[in-house]
């Protein structure tokens, strides 16, 4: 997806509703009010999200491999930590990729650029429709909640694609479940076209930027475009 697709109207969108510079409640917010607020809202969350996930786990653990799976991400600073989620791989995920991207050099390509595949081998039948709806990133809370992430902020990318992005604002910010790529290109763009959307939201960010995102995110899981 380039930039001159859907990008400009989500840029066009965000300026018209939020101003296009800084103003001096943003600082405060993302000092300490986006802190709180994901506090709040996952311990609200938190009873409705555990029986969903409950029930989910017992699903993915039909195939004899455990509910969870976890992987190290680059977080706020370039700190790294570890990321939850539903597993939706066979258990040797690592080791039918590397199979994988040696015997298919135009999956290679893929991975090259967009760092995941639209056609994985390494998903489970259960894994398919977790990803599809986005339903694995459920455990993710539990990252909100410790302070490794955020509800709202950039995709969380792992630590070896480091030289795949080509900016800075991510390091800046804690990552999130959902946020501008989530709502606009997702799965059409680039991974190095994820900076442009993580610049912009460092430079709007608010707390209307924020519930606007969250109001959007659940219309774009429904449409299932995860992969």
């Amino acid at each position: 997806m380039s930039q001159n697709s859907k990008l400009p109207l989500h840029h066009i969108a965000t300026t018209a509703i939020y101003g296009g510079a800084p103003t001096a409640s943003r600082p405060i917010y993302a000092t300490s009010a986006k802190r709180s607020f994901d506090l709040f809202v996952t311990i609200v969350l938190a009873p409705f999200a555990l029986a969903i996930i409950g029930i989910l786990a017992l699903l993915v653990c039909l195939d004899g491999g455990s509910a969870f799976y976890c992987q190290p991400r680059v977080g706020k600073n370039g700190k790294t930590f570890k990321l939850w989620k539903l597993r939706t791989m066979v258990p040797n995920a690592d080791e039918q990729m590397l199979a994988y991207l040696e015997a298919n050099p135009n999956a290679r390509k893929e991975w090259d650029s967009n760092q995941k595949l639209r056609d994985d081998p390494r998903i489970t039948l259960v894994g398919k429709y977790l990803r599809k709806y986005s339903f694995d990133e459920l455990p993710q809370l539990w990252n909100v909640f410790v302070g490794d992430m955020s509800l709202v902020g950039p995709r969380p990318m792992m630590p070896d694609q480091r030289q795949y992005y080509p900016g800075t604002a991510y390091f800046t910010m804690r990552p999130g479940i959902t946020g501008l790529w989530q709502i606009s290109d997702r799965n059409d763009c680039t991974f190095a076209e994820r900076a442009i959307h993580d610049n912009r939201y460092a430079g709007i960010m608010s707390f209307s930027l924020d519930l606007w995102i969250l109001s959007k995110t659940p219309a774009v899981v429904l449409q299932g475009t995860g992969v």
